[in-house]
C-alpha cells in the first residue's frame, strides 16, 4: 500500500478558508495575516471527517415525552458566577471560558472544580502546567482537594480512555488550543484540531451528560483565538473583559443558550483566588472626587443589577489640527454623537477641544441611558464647574437634544438612595409610569440643556 502523499495547505486562523496558497486578506471573513500553513494527507479537506471516537444518538422522541427531570441545575455557591449563568451550571452543557492571559482563568476554575467536587468528580485536564504546579496552586487557593483528578494530557484519545474510566459529571480543559486530535496532522491550536476537538468534547458532553468546561486563549486583538465555528459548538462562552493589570474582574457572558447573556460576574483579584464583590456600586464610586469639574455619577443597568459608576471627563484644547475624542468602557460612536448634539443644540464651542471619557473601575455601558450623564460630563469639564455630589444622572440623548426615557427606573433610583444620594435627575417621560416611592429628590427634564442647568 502506497502512503499517502502530503500536501500544505494554508487555512485561515479565524474562520478556517482554505487555500492553496498562501493569501494576505482571507477572503471568507476579510481578515488580514490570518492564514497558516498546515499539512494533511492528499485527497482529503479541513473539512473531511475523522473517525469519531465517541457515538451519540439520541434517538427520535416526541416533544410530550421528553423529561426535563435531569435539567436541574448544579450551584457552585459562587454568587457571582451563578447569577451570571442564569441560576448555576446545567448538567451535559459546554462551556467555553476565554480572558487574556494571567486574567484568572484556570484560577476561576480551580475555585469553581472546588465547589463542585461536592457534586461528584471534577477532573482536571492540563496541556499547559504539570500535576505539581496545578497542586501549588491549589494550596495556595485553599480549594477542597476531595474528589478532584489531576491529569496533564494534550492527547485527545487519552483523554476520553481517562473519562471513561473515572466517568466524572465535570470535566475541565485547561486549555483547548493545546488539545490535538491523533488523526489529525494539523499542529494543536490549528483550525481544523481546534474545531474536531471541539465536536468531540460536545459529543463526550451530550452522550454522557458531562459538564465540560473548555478555557481559550485570545489574539492580541482581545478576540477569542481559534475559528469563530467554536462559539457555535458551546452552549455558553464566558469571557473576561477587563485586562490582567486591574484589581476588578469583568466576567460576561457573550452567549448562553440555558440563560441571559446581559449578566456579569465582578470579581477582585487577590492573592488567595478571586474573590466576589458583593457590592460593586460602592467599590466603583467609593474613590470619586467630589470637587472636581467633569465628574458624573451615573445608574446603569447590566441584566438585572443596577450599577452606580462614576463618569469621568476632561476637555482641553487640542494641539493639533483634528481634536481627538477617546473614550474608555463606552461606545466611542455615541460619544461623538453626543459631542456633536452640544455643539449644535446647546451651542458648545467643542470643534477645537480634546475629549476624553472614562468609565471609573474598569467596566464597559453597553447601553445607552448613560448618554445624558456623559453630556453633562461634558460640559462640566468645558465650563469648569463642578456637579453636585449627590446627584445621580441617566437618560438616552437624541439627536434633536431631547432626553429619552429608560428603563428599571425604580431599581436604578433604589440603588442611587441606598447609597445616599439624595436628587436624581431622570428623563421626564418617565415621570408617568414611575412607581419609586423612595426619599430621592427627583427632577425630570426633556431636553440636556435642562439636565445641564440641574447639576450645577
Amino acid at each position: 500500500m502506497k502512503p499517502s502523499k502530503i500536501k500544505t495547505v494554508f487555512m485561515c486562523q479565524n474562520c478556517g478558508y482554505e487555500s492553496a496558497k498562501w493569501l494576505g486578506r482571507c477572503p471568507g471573513c476579510g481578515k488580514w495575516n490570518t492564514f497558516v500553513e498546515e499539512k494533511q494527507a492528499a485527497g482529503t479537506s479541513s473539512s473531511s471527517a475523522t473517525r469519531q471516537l465517541t457515538g451519540f444518538s439520541s434517538g427520535t422522541f416526541a416533544l410530550n415525552d421528553v423529561s426535563v427531570k435531569s435539567f436541574v441545575r448544579v450551584k457552585t455557591n459562587i454568587k457571582e458566577f451563578d447569577n451570571m449563568i442564569g441560576g448555576g451550571i446545567v448538567p451535559g452543557s459546554l462551556t467555553l471560558l476565554g480572558g487574556a492571559p494571567g486574567i484568572g482563568k484556570s484560577t476561576l476554575m480551580l475555585q469553581i472544580s472546588s465547589a463542585l467536587a461536592k457534586n461528584g468528580t471534577v477532573l482536571y485536564i492540563s496541556g499547559e502546567e504539570s500535576l505539581s504546579q496545578i497542586k501549588s496552586r491549589a494550596e495556595r487557593l485553599k480549594v477542597n482537594k476531595d474528589g478532584i483528578f489531576l491529569a496533564s494530557e494534550t492527547n485527545l484519545e487519552n483523554i476520553i480512555d481517562a473519562v471513561n474510566k473515572i466517568e466524572p459529571p465535570f470535566l475541565i480543559i485547561d486549555s483547548i488550543q493545546t488539545i490535538y486530535h491523533p488523526e489529525l496532522s494539523g499542529a494543536p491550536g490549528s483550525v481544523g484540531q481546534v474545531r474536531e476537538c471541539a465536536a468531540e468534547l460536545l459529543r463526550i458532553a451530550k452522550s454522557k451528560h458531562i459538564t465540560v468546561f473548555l478555557l481559550g486563549h485570545v489574539t492580541k486583538d482581545g478576540d477569542l483565538a481559534g475559528p469563530r465555528i467554536l462559539e457555535h459548538i458551546v452552549d455558553t462562552v464566558l469571557y473576561f473583559e477587563n485586562e490582567k493589570q486591574q484589581i476588578y474582574r469583568i466576567l460576561r457572558a457573550y452567549k448562553n443558550r440555558f440563560g441571559p447573556t446581559s449578566e456579569i460576574g465582578i470579581f477582585e483579584m487577590k492573592g488567595d483566588g478571586l474573590a466576589e464583590v458583593s457590592n460593586p456600586s460602592l467599590i466603583f464610586i467609593g474613590e470619586r472626587s467630589n470637587n472636581v469639574a467633569g465628574n458624573v455619577i451615573t445608574a446603569c443597568v447590566e441584566g438585572t443589577r443596577p450599577l452606580l459608576l462614576e463618569i469621568q471627563s476632561l476637555v482641553s484644547r487640542t494641539n493639533f489640527g483634528l481634536p481627538r475624542r477617546m473614550v474608555s468602557g463606552y461606545d466611542l460612536n455615541r460619544v461623538i454623537i453626543i459631542t456633536a448634539v452640544l455643539e449644535k443644540r446647546m451651542g458648545i464651542p467643542l470643534e477645537n477641544q480634546d475629549i476624553f471619557i472614562n468609565i471609573a473601575g474598569g467596566i464597559k455601558i453597553k447601553e445607552t441611558a448613560s448618554d445624558l450623564a456623559i453630556a453633562c460630563a461634558i460640559a462640566s469639564a468645558n465650563a469648569n464647574f463642578t456637579c453636585r455630589p449627590k446627584t445621580v444622572v441617566f437618560g438616552e440623548v437624541g439627536l434633536a437634544g431631547e432626553v429619552r426615557a429608560v428603563s428599571q427606573i425604580r431599581e436604578r433610583l433604589s440603588e442611587a438612595e441606598k447609597l445616599g444620594f439624595e436628587q436624581a435627575v431622570i428623563p421626564k417621560s418617565n415621570l408617568k409610569s414611575l412607581e419609586y416611592k423612595g426619599k430621592i429628590e427627583i427632577s425630570g427634564v426633556d431636553t440636556v440643556q435642562a439636565a445641564v442647568s440641574r447639576i450645577k
